[in-house]
């Protein structure tokens, strides 16, 4: 017997759906997505475009993650893998906030 949790697909919250859409569109027409587990927060989706900008969204859980994925027209779900770490593009201004260097 099928564990009925299983069978039950998670809803994408309308909200995170649009937010990765509008990305989407933003970002070339279409984009790459990894779903990290933050564990009691919930989880990440980040968000790749066509043009190698980031983004994210945060979701209750990993199985709404993936739910949002599957909801976005040429969203492909993908891991941290050569691909998708070639398809990212960080700026300097990006490298200089994530240092903790602002100016």
């Amino acid at each position: 017997m099928a564990d009925e949790k299983t069978d039950q697909q998670t809803a994408a919250p309308a909200k995170a759906v649009a937010r990765a859409k509008a990305f989407v569109d933003e970002h070339g027409g279409e984009g790459r997505a990894v779903v990290q587990n933050l564990g009691r927060t919930g989880a990440r989706i980040v968000l790749i475009g066509a043009d190698g900008a980031f983004g994210d969204v945060v979701v209750a859980d990993v199985a709404t993650g993936e739910s949002v994925i599957e909801a976005v027209e040429n969203l492909t779900a993908s891991e941290w893998d050569a691909q998708t770490t070639a398809a990212l593009t960080i700026g300097p201004a990006h490298r200089k906030k994530m240092a903790g260097m602002n100016g």
